[in-house]
């Protein structure tokens, strides 16, 4: 089996999976942009070729890169980034070179919002009502229509990027002034729900789920890219049954194999309203996070998976797993030091976020387990308490 990595150095922590790929005795190439001498030495054993691009944004330039790969080691079977910011040229390759998984229309249904909401409506799953705006002068009828408060987001995009709270009817005018119509918008009702988790996993080749987790994160994302406060959330030791019948519910309707997937929800009393589908694992270190809170190595099973060799559950008992960051900018009341002294049973990792990811999420990153939820509000209240 050829397999495919697209920048197989960046994410740093993704080089598992090239990694665990060759140990299951996959062929293994890469396309990046990095010199092949900056490769990490783990990673440069992994694969059998690196074709180093000048720009990976480049679709032309890297479709020469595959084609000659193609020519050296034969067809290729995967062609796999697990990157959000690629998933789209992954799809475009994959259909140019007639290779296993997603293809550009595959991927409609997770890139437009409107449309993912379609799928949890089929699922069967709660939502919030929406509508696409194209025009400004659909605005109007969308407020008249839905109310406020809403929230629009570019119905083709990702995270909380470019997204506007509109309370008002200032904030309405202030959204109009500055949206050039170059992109449509999507307008859903505002939920007023501070809770937001996840549901997480693996889908096997048959389209069926076979590793699922969540997270709650300490306050929607879309709050800490404003208010730039720390940013952390936590691993629950055993998944609530009805956000796992939900979740399940919606793997089935979007029909995705082979992947992994992340998908969120506001938790509103005792039920969960769908937010958005990812294609893709939780992005930073999520991934080392879930093998923490589950004794798993999910690159390895993933590698496994992928050789027809199968998955393997965990035969060890889950603990809840909290990921925490810090900025450098904010002074705390315990320092570093004095916190992973204090808590160095849990401790699990001590890492420093890269650059990409730092803006949004912060500068230092911390993974601790524990097995009950108490420990893990309080290791959480003091790593983020500031000082006087």
């Amino acid at each position: 089996m050829n397999y495919l990595v697209i920048s197989p150095y960046y994410p740093q922590n993704f080089q598992r999976f090239s990694i665990e790929l060759s140990k299951q005795g996959i062929t293994v190439l890469g396309i990046g942009q990095e010199p092949y001498e900056q490769l990490d030495q783990p990673l440069k054993e992994a694969l059998t070729e690196y074709f180093r691009v000048d720009d990976l944004e480049n679709l032309d330039e890297v479709k020469r890169a595959v084609a000659f790969l193609f020519y050296k080691h034969g067809p290729i079977d995967r062609i796999e980034s697990h990157n959000e910011y690629w998933l789209e040229n992954d799809a475009k390759l994959r259909e140019q070179f007639n290779v296993f998984g997603p293809k550009p229309s595959d991927l409609e249904k997770t890139k437009f919002k409107s449309q993912m909401k379609d799928y949890f409506i089929q699922a069967g799953v709660p939502v919030v009502p929406g509508q696409v705006v194209n025009k400004k002068a659909d605005i109007n009828l969308a407020v008249a229509k839905l109310g406020l408060p809403l929230i629009a987001k570019p119905d083709n995009g990702v995270g909380a990027s470019a997204t506007y709270a509109l309370k008002d009817k200032d904030d309405v005018a202030n959204f109009k002034a500055n949206w050039d119509e170059g992109n449509p918008y999507f307008f859903e009702q505002f939920v007023s729900s501070k809770e937001v988790c996840t549901f997480d996993g693996l889908i096997d080749q048959e389209g069926k789920v076979v590793f699922s987790t969540s997270l709650q994160y300490a306050e929607p994302p879309m709050e800490t890219l404003t208010s730039g406060s720390d940013f952390s959330y936590y691993i629950f030791k055993e998944l609530p049954p009805k956000l796992k019948a939900y979740g399940e519910a919606i793997i089935k309707a979007f029909g995705m194999k082979e992947r992994f997937f992340h998908i969120e929800f506001f938790k509103e009393g005792d039920d969960y309203i769908a937010i958005e589908y990812n294609n893709r694992p939780g992005g930073a270190f999520a991934l080392d996070v879930y093998n923490f809170a589950h004794s798993i190595d999910l690159f390895k099973e993933y590698a496994a998976l992928v050789s027809g060799k199968g998955f393997t559950p965990s035969p060890y008992p889950s603990q809840y797993a909290l990921a925490m960051t810090r900025r450098d900018r904010h002074h705390y009341r315990y320092s570093e030091a004095e916190l992973l002294e204090r808590y160095r049973d849990n401790l699990k990792a001590a890492l420093r976020m890269p650059e990409a990811f730092a803006a949004l999420q912060g500068d230092s990153f911390y993974i601790l387990n524990a097995d009950d939820e108490a420990t893990i509000l309080n290791m959480r209240a003091e790593f983020e308490e500031k000082a006087d």
